[in-house]
C-alpha cells in the first residue's frame, strides 16, 4: 500500500503543478489579451473556443482534484488533505462565479459597454483561483517531501 500511496502521492503533485501553472498561463498571458481585444471580437473569439477552455481546464482540474482527493486518502497526510480541499475550492468556484460569466461570454448576451468591468471582475476571480491552485500545488509538494523525508 505504500507504494501506491507513493504512486498517487507523485502523480497528483504532478497533476496539481500542471494545473496551477495552467491557471497562472490564464491569469497572465490569456486573460489580459481578451481584455485588449473589442467586444465584438472577444465575444466572437470566446464563442469559437468555449468548448477547448473547458475541455482543457476543466479535465485538468477535475483530474487533479481526483488525484488528490485519492492521495489524501491514501496517504493520510495532512499535507495532501490540504490540497484536496484547496483543489475542491477551485473548482467549486466554477458554478459559483465562472459557468455564468463563461456562458455570458459563449453567447454574448454582455453589452459591449460592461465587458471592460466584467472582464476586470472576471481577472480577480481568476487571481483568486490561481492563488488557491498554486497553494494547492505547494501543500502537496510540501507533503510529497515530507513523505519522501520520512520514508
Amino acid at each position: 500500500m505504500g507504494n501506491a500511496a507513493g504512486v498517487f502521492a507523485l502523480l497528483a503533485t504532478l497533476a496539481l503543478g500542471l494545473t496551477a501553472g495552467a491557471l497562472l498561463a490564464e491569469a497572465a498571458v490569456l486573460i489580459p489579451w481578451w481584455r485588449t481585444l473589442p467586444a465584438d471580437a472577444f465575444l466572437a473569439w470566446y464563442a469559437a473556443n468555449t468548448s477547448r477552455l473547458f475541455q482543457f481546464f476543466g479535465t485538468l482540474e477535475m483530474v487533479s482534484a481526483v488525484l488528490v482527493i485519492v492521495a489524501a486518502a491514501v496517504v493520510r497526510g495532512r499535507w495532501f488533505v490540504a490540497a484536496a480541499l484547496l483543489s475542491i475550492a477551485v473548482l467549486a468556484l466554477f458554478p459559483l462565479y465562472f459557468q455564468r460569466v463563461n456562458a455570458s461570454f459563449e453567447s454574448a448576451t454582455i453589452a459591449s459597454a460592461e465587458l471592460p468591468a466584467v472582464l476586470a471582475r472576471y481577472a480577480a476571480w481568476h487571481w483568486l483561483r490561481t492563488i488557491i491552485g498554486i497553494a494547492a500545488f505547494t501543500a502537496a509538494a510540501v507533503g510529497l517531501r515530507a513523505r519522501d523525508r520520512s520514508g
